[in-house]
C-alpha cells in the first residue's frame, strides 16, 4: 500500500555527534513511518520519511526540538510525492 504522505526534511543547527539521527530513527519507529536520516557534509541532517500527513507533521514538531543535547535552528521542509520502496526507517550516513 502507498503511503499517503512523504516529507523531505534538513535540520540545521548543532544536530551532528549528539544523537541527533538515533532520536530521528526512535521516533519514527513510534509514529510507524519509513524512510531514512543521514548526517550532510556542512554538518546539517536530512531525512526522507512517509506515512500519513498526521504522523509526518507530528514527527517534524519532535526533529524541531531534538535530543537534549542538540540545538535546531530550523527544519526546512519539501512534500514530494510518497515513493512506497521504503519498508522501515534506517540510518543511511
Amino acid at each position: 500500500m502507498r503511503p499517503e504522505a512523504a516529507a523531505h526534511l534538513i535540520i540545521h543547527g548543532r544536530v551532528q555527534g549528539v544523537g541527533y539521527r538515533f532520536y530521528t530513527q526512535e521516533m519514527a519507529g513510534n509514529l510507524s513511518l519509513t524512510g531514512w536520516v543521514r548526517n550532510l557534509p556542512d554538518g546539517d541532517v536530512e531525512a526522507f520519511v512517509e506515512g500519513s500527513r498526521q504522523d509526518i507533521e507530528t514527527f517534524i514538531k519532535g526533529l524541531e526540538k531534538g535530543p537534549t543535547m542538540a540545538r535546531v535552528e530550523s527544519v526546512s521542509v519539501d512534500w514530494p510525492p510518497p515513493q512506497g520502496h521504503a519498508t522501515e526507517f534506517s540510518i543511511t550516513g
